[in-house]
């Protein structure tokens, strides 16, 4: 019960210090970004708040030790629209082993589609296009030390792809869920208090490299008898990956066996901005036989100084089919600020 307790306390500590440390610090000094776009519907809709709710394959993005309490196989694929035709995708599956633990395989990916090459003296375009495209392959691991303890981690490949320069970089996720008694409506431990901590993208650094960078160099540009056009390449900088520490609790006031209230916060510490704060619901209501029916909403980005992030919304619906298997359906949309709105589009398919 004590680290229980500590845990909490250090929950409180970040939430509190949120409140005095809201100024942007290290903003645009990461590579790899889309690493920071959150995966998955029903995350979206609950404002990003998910690192101790998590229960399914989203466990890879949000938290690897939510691997741990899934039941059965299941397969998901996951569709994002986002601003100037950039979308983000996620697929991935996962499978239980009993004894052993969770073993996932996803691949995330941002594509910003394709652009005209322009020049100077060609402004109109020069018939050529290129692509810009990043992506992140995830092998994950999880398993219940105890009954109320789990963890979990990630290794991860890092790949970012400009036209015909390329970075790479290794990175590695850890996470632990901690079901404990307090505020349980039921007195059984699954139905209360919730901690989850996660730390995301701790690797290597990324710099970028390729042809691109080559530009014929006069390294004596006033002397005579020199070779002219020497082949030179410039050397770019390295760059850290968004590093995020997330801290979060979550309750469960109402819980029933055909109803239950999910309330969610999440403290997060990265390292290229400053911390915030996100909150989300969750309400859930069984048919049986038929499945259950979902509604979320959220807020992200709580005592930001500057935040373009607001209000999440989304549903869901998984449908009970025949041999206990399930078909999953959600949605979300998220409040982009000046950028407008973006959607999240989820299926998924246990077995």
């Amino acid at each position: 019960m004590n680290i229980k307790l500590v845990l909490t306390g250090i929950l409180l500590f970040v939430v509190t210090s949120c409140l005095f440390a809201n100024k942007p610090y290290r903003v645009g000094t990461t590579a790899a970004n889309f690493l920071e776009m959150g995966i998955g519907s029903s995350a979206g809709a609950m404002g990003d708040a998910y690192v101790a709710v998590t229960r399914d394959l989203n466990s890879v993005y949000w938290n690897p030790a939510g691997l741990a309490f899934m039941d059965a196989k299941e397969v998901q694929f996951s569709y994002q629209p986002w601003i100037a035709d950039i979308n983000v995708q996620f697929a991935g599956a996962g499978i239980v082993m009993p004894q052993v633990g969770t073993l996932a395989l996803s691949v995330s990916s941002m594509n910003y589609g394709r652009t005209d090459v322009t020049t100077m003296d060609m402004q109109e375009g020069t018939g050529e296009s290129y692509q810009a495209i990043e992506y992140a392959a995830t092998l994950s691991y999880a398993r219940k030390l105890a009954q109320w303890f789990s963890f979990g981690s990630s290794v991860k490949y890092v790949s970012s792809n400009i036209w015909h320069m390329k970075a790479q970089a290794m990175a590695l996720d850890l996470g632990v869920i901690i079901n404990t008694y307090f505020f349980s409506p039921t007195k059984n431990r699954e139905d209360g208090m919730t901690i989850g901590m996660s730390i995301a993208n701790y690797g290597t650094r990324m710099r970028y490299d390729g042809m691109d960078l080559l530009r014929p160099i006069d390294i004596l540009p006033d002397q005579n008898g020199n070779y002219k056009d020497v082949e030179g390449q410039f050397r770019l900088q390295q760059w850290e990956l968004p590093l995020t520490l997330r801290l979060g609790v979550a309750v469960y006031p109402i819980v029933t066996k055909s109803q239950k209230l999910t309330l969610a916060v999440d403290a997060l510490h990265p390292n290229n901005n400053c911390e915030s704060v996100n909150v989300g619901a969750e309400y859930g209501y069984l048919i049986p036989g038929v499945g259950r029916f979902l509604l979320r909403t959220g807020y992200r980005g709580l005592f930001m100084e500057e935040s373009f992030y607001g209000m999440t919304f989304g549903a869901g619906m998984h449908l009970t089919l025949l041999g206990n298997r399930q078909l999953k359906f959600d949605y979300a949309v998220k409040d982009l600020g000046i950028l407008g709105y973006s959607s999240i589009f989820n299926i998924g398919f246990t077995f």
